[in-house]
């Protein structure tokens, strides 16, 4: 009589468990894998699609239940994806999970042929279209806007230039008011000094703007320790996996970063960093144009950290002193994108937006 013998399965030793996921986490982030984690993003709807201002609403399971709509306004150069970077760091599934009927306008693209764009075009166009759009979506209701970093400013122009505009309250997470406060910004103001603003804006003048790949790589060239020390990062956290997807979803964001339109960066360029306009309160536009900061009539709130190294905390509460009744929150230990899509967000910077938020 003979038996067959039915081999028993047998678990991985841990050694051989630890191998085989550090090897499919490698393989994951390398360029030949397809990532770490696969978020989509929130459903969304699109209200209207013209160039550079293509206005969507973000959908969510039940209907809002707050009064008044938020727009999120993004910074020039960077992706939407800034407010739905990836799942516990989107700043628009808290919005929508809260009640907030829930909007994002979209520049798009930029390209040698938008580089005649500046503040004007968004500021007496594009921003005031979508503020009119959602507000008449909601019965004339006004609407509160959520924006970042360069976002911040040109809501806070926009509501400075048409102060009858139905806005609610402006929120600008990481929005510099005073340049001569960020560090980083000082040696293109002492070359501006030196060789003067033509000489320095000139190669951006001939490309058009500044294109995407120089934009990607300013962007990352404001945290150089981060880049210097990634691959070591990479190697010791090749087994948590969700530190692995936080870091690839930065990379993804910076990844898909647009160009900027050379006469806005002109106008950033020598309004904002060398003249020190917004900290003035007055900034000069074209054709005897000023915009006055003492405008504009709407709740402001703005929001900073100390570790912002793009937008730091005193530049950001600088606006305090430019815009009428404005007041400011630390959310000190973030970074410049920490502040709207961080892993402590969550807990540091969202809970201000939402208690601003309530008040009225």
């Amino acid at each position: 009589m003979t038996t067959d013998l039915v081999p028993v399965s047998q678990a991985p030793s841990p050694l051989v468990a630890t191998i085989a996921r550090a090897a499919r986490n490698a393989w994951a982030i390398s360029p030949f894998g397809e990532g770490i984690e696969q978020y989509a993003g929130l459903p969304q709807h699109v209200l209207s699609d013209e160039p550079h201002r293509q206005l969507r609403r973000y959908l969510g399971p039940k209907p809002h239940s707050k009064p008044r709509p938020v727009l999120l306004v993004p910074p020039q150069a960077v992706g939407t994806n800034c407010y739905d970077l990836r799942p516990g760091q989107s700043l628009a599934a808290h919005l929508v999970g809260r009640g907030h009927a829930t909007y994002v306008v979209d520049y798009g693209e930029m390209t040698f042929a938008d580089r005649r764009m500046g503040f004007e075009d968004f500021i007496d166009d594009i921003i005031p279209g979508a503020v009119r759009r959602v507000s008449e979506e909601h019965d004339g209701a006004p609407v509160d806007i959520v924006a970042w970093s360069l976002g911040g400013t040109c809501s806070l122009l926009t509501a400075a230039a048409h102060p009858t505009l139905p806005i609610a309250s402006i929120t600008a997470f990481g929005t510099p008011i005073d340049y001569r406060l960020i560090p980083a910004v000082q040696p293109l103001r002492y070359l501006d000094r030196v060789v003067g603003s033509d000489v320095m804006t000139l190669p951006t003048g001939l490309m058009g703007g500044v294109p995407r790949h120089l934009t990607r790589a300013m962007f990352r060239a404001m945290a150089p320790t981060r880049e210097l020390k990634k691959p070591l990062f990479l190697a010791q956290n090749i087994l948590d996996t969700e530190t692995l997807a936080r870091t690839t979803a930065i990379d993804n964001f910076i990844g898909a970063m647009p160009g900027y339109p050379a006469r806005l960066y002109h106008q950033i360029h020598t309004r904002l960093m060398c003249r020190d306009e917004l900290a003035k309160g007055v900034v000069n536009l074209s054709h005897n144009r000023t915009v006055r900061l003492a405008a504009i009539r709407t709740r402001v709130l703005l929001v900073g950290s100390r570790t912002d190294a793009i937008g730091p905390g005193p530049a950001v509460q600088a606006g305090t002193r430019s815009v009428p009744g404005a007041r400011y929150a630390a959310a000190d230990g973030l970074s410049h994108l920490g502040l709207i899509a961080g892993p402590k967000a969550a807990e540091v910077s969202w809970p201000i937006l939402d208690a601003f938020l309530d008040e009225a």
